[in-house]
């Protein structure tokens, strides 16, 4: 997977060189909010409904509720593509060709994908982990890789090579698991698994005698998790709408900052998200939801003071790690990653306020975990009523942000709201841990020497890339790199005097944990 992922980096970062911002922003904005939207809004409901319960069911009712997503699905691609085509500003002709044949494709796509349904959710409910692993990868591969071939043979084309990669990336992912599945039905392994479907027909809509069509429960459930699934996807996709909706941005803008975005929660994903996930559940097995701390054991809070404190520690040096040196060198990776088109104009502000923002996300990671983990059920109703406040809160900010500040304005909105539920979840902890003699938010103060080598390593990297980046040729490119990473040198060398006790808990927690996975 991680492979995968490497080389589609390596093909996106190749293709950026021969599109222009405009055709990038209509894709992975415009189009691909029409492609997402359609998609949430005809099968999250149902997909959360299914997974419900135990896998010892009646899986031909609940088969024949998850085909009801195809229709559904031909529904919002019908509708939302009237949208895109006649509510929406067009794009201009000759900058952006294809536009009308694009919302087509991309809402097609949709529909493929909501063919491949039944067959998702039978393999989620199998624990069938490799299997999405590999049909994701090879549709997201075989996607880039038509992409690239087709911009660099034909890049006239415009919105053409998009919509056919789209469509070849929805049919492959199908594909994977119809092959898969009609392989695996009927076959001894599906046998001593006792799997509940035998062949192929069973996963097609079926009439059952003297039976309901459906499970009514699960339908019901359905159409509860429906219901909320308008708002959570309006909220999860709340930039990319402010965008699309009210102009606040020109597509050219849109695509810089889509790409920028990406870049930045690179970090997110593949550090920040792991600890987050592992230390919820240490968290959540360590100390019992909903006792306060004197009616836990007390070597269990000790435990988890000792933890959260070190984690804390750990994720504000990362961040702060980012935040300093990805300020002085963001131009620079944008010009590697994408040519001229990222590292001019707003990009590299774009990318170094992101650093900061990394840094927001560093520590809401590891303080709503330890929050959540600790919650009893009326405190979560709460906060989610204070996150929907909040999350309409954003939207407003985010337009006026964006209506003052361009899209740098969509940064600031969000490093606000982290800003706010880092507030919350300080103070959640702050009361938790009041009534005893553990401060694990001492976490959140690293040493003095250690801020002021950071300060310094800002300050030089700081002039370095005003003398030598990033006009000036490779040598002086080289001569830039040198000093961030002297100066990141020195960072890490201050670091392993100063947070001693830091060090052992990396080396216990995570180097033994990848040594054993060596061995």
């Amino acid at each position: 997977q991680v492979l995968f992922r490497v080389v589609t980096f390596g093909l996106n970062a190749f293709t950026l060189r021969y599109l222009s911002r405009e055709l990038i922003g209509v894709v992975n904005v415009r189009l691909t909010l029409l492609y997402s939207t359609v998609v949430f809004l005809a099968r999250e409901a149902f997909r959360r409904a299914c997974l419900s319960g135990s896998t010892k069911r009646n899986w031909t009712k609940t088969i024949n509720l998850l085909w009801l997503t195809v229709p559904l699905g031909v529904f919002w691609s019908v509708f939302l593509g009237l949208v895109w085509l006649h509510l929406l500003e067009v794009p201009d002709p000759s900058v952006v060709p294809h536009y009308q044949a694009g919302v087509v494709a991309f809402g097609l796509s949709a529909i493929i994908e909501l063919l491949g349904e039944p067959f998702w959710v039978l393999a989620q409910a199998h624990l069938f982990v490799r299997l999405k692993v590999i049909a994701e990868s090879l549709s997201v591969v075989s996607k880039c890789t038509l992409t690239v071939i087709l911009v660099v043979l034909y890049p006239q084309w415009g919105l053409y090579i998009f919509s056919l990669a789209q469509l070849l990336y929805a049919s492959v992912l199908v594909m994977c698991y119809v092959i898969y599945f009609v392989m695996f039905l009927g076959s001894p392994e599906a046998t001593k698994k006792s799997f509940p479907v035998s062949r192929m027909k069973a996963l097609l809509p079926n009439l059952v005698e003297d039976e309901t069509f459906v499970n009514w429960k699960e339908a019901r459930l359905t159409w509860s998790f429906f219901k909320q699934s308008f708002l959570k996807q309006i909220l999860t996709e709340g930039e990319r709408y402010v965008m699309t909706f009210l102009n606040v941005l020109n597509f050219g803008d849109q695509g810089v900052y889509d790409i920028v975005n990406n870049l930045g929660s690179l970090v997110a994903r593949f550090i920040f998200l792991p600890i987050e996930e592992s230390f919820y559940v240490f968290f959540a097995k360590v100390l019992e939801r909903g006792k306060n701390v004197k009616d836990q054991k007390q070597d269990d809070v000790t435990m988890a003071a000792n933890v959260l404190e070190l984690l804390l520690k750990l994720v504000l040096l990362i961040g702060l790690t980012i935040t300093v040196f990805g300020y002085a060198y963001s131009q620079l990776a944008l010009d590697i990653y994408g040519g001229s088109m990222l590292s001019s104009g707003t990009g590299p502000d774009l990318l170094r306020c992101y650093s900061l923002y990394v840094l927001f996300l560093a520590i809401n990671g590891v303080t709503e975990c330890f929050t959540f983990a600790l919650m009893c059920k009326e405190e979560v109703d709460r906060y989610n009523f204070v996150m929907l406040a909040l999350s309409f809160t954003f939207l407003c900010i985010s337009y006026f942000l964006t209506y003052w500040h361009g899209s740098i304005g969509f940064i600031l909105a969000n490093c606000f709201n982290m800003g706010i539920r880092i507030a919350h979840s300080i103070h959640y902890i702050y009361d938790y841990f009041k009534e005893s003699t553990y401060r694990p938010l001492t976490g959140l103060l690293p040493s003095p020497f250690l801020v002021l080598v950071y300060i310094i390593s800002g300050v030089i990297t700081g002039f370095s890339e005003v003398f030598f980046c990033c006009d000036k040729g490779w040598m002086a490119r080289l001569i830039h790199i040198s000093m961030g990473a002297l100066c990141f040198a020195a960072t890490i060398v201050t670091m392993f005097c100063t947070e001693t006790k830091l060090i052992h808990f990396v080396r216990s927690q995570f180097l033994s944990r990848y040594m054993k996975k060596g061995t």
